[in-house]
């Protein structure tokens, strides 16, 4: 029979669960009190939430949530770090720690995918969502702006043509 203070743990992850759209399951053996605490400072500038949890509890909220296909990454030590919008931010951080300690990551879920190691390392090499979204908009205003500076010129035109033919008139009458 569960505890109260794991039924509270349950419910605490399931609450998160529900907040956060992504998140990423790492392995944390091996690294210091101050690597984990460094690790955190990072991932929390964006809002991204890092934690050690139990295995079995979070197989138990996962389930309750109807989220399947994690299981096999809740082995060992396990820490995760949730993420509410940008899954890109929280994968650079994670990879680029990874580089210089002992983390590795496990696998994750992304916007109702579940998502491997690999998948999250990719991830890590992609743009962060405010530049792919800033991109698309230069992308999309280059045409607009295309079109608005020809159009002006056709009037520039017009006017000129408009100006010369009343001059013509001026000069014959």
């Amino acid at each position: 029979m569960a505890t109260p203070k794991k039924i509270q743990v349950i419910e605490e992850i399931k609450q998160k669960l529900k907040e956060y759209d992504n998140f990423i399951i790492t392995d944390y053996r091996g690294l210091t009190v101050g690597q984990i605490t460094e690790l955190r400072k990072k991932l929390y500038e964006k809002g991204v939430v890092y934690q050690v949890l139990k295995n079995n509890l979070v197989k138990i909220a996962l389930k309750d949530a109807k989220i399947d296909g994690l299981d096999e990454y809740l082995f060992g030590p396990s820490a995760i770090a949730f993420a509410k919008e940008d899954p890109v931010f929280p994968s650079k951080v994670l990879s680029d720690f990874m580089k210089e300690s002992k983390l590795k990551i496990k696998g994750g879920y992304s916007e109702g995918k579940v998502i491997d190691d690999k998948s999250i390392t990719a991830l890590s090499k992609l743009p962060s969502k405010e530049v792919l979204i800033s991109r698309l908009m230069g992308s999309l205003q280059s045409p607009a702006s295309g079109l608005a500076s020809v159009l002006s010129g056709v009037m520039r035109n017009l006017v000129n043509v408009l100006d010369q033919v009343n001059k013509q008139k001026a000069k014959e009458s």
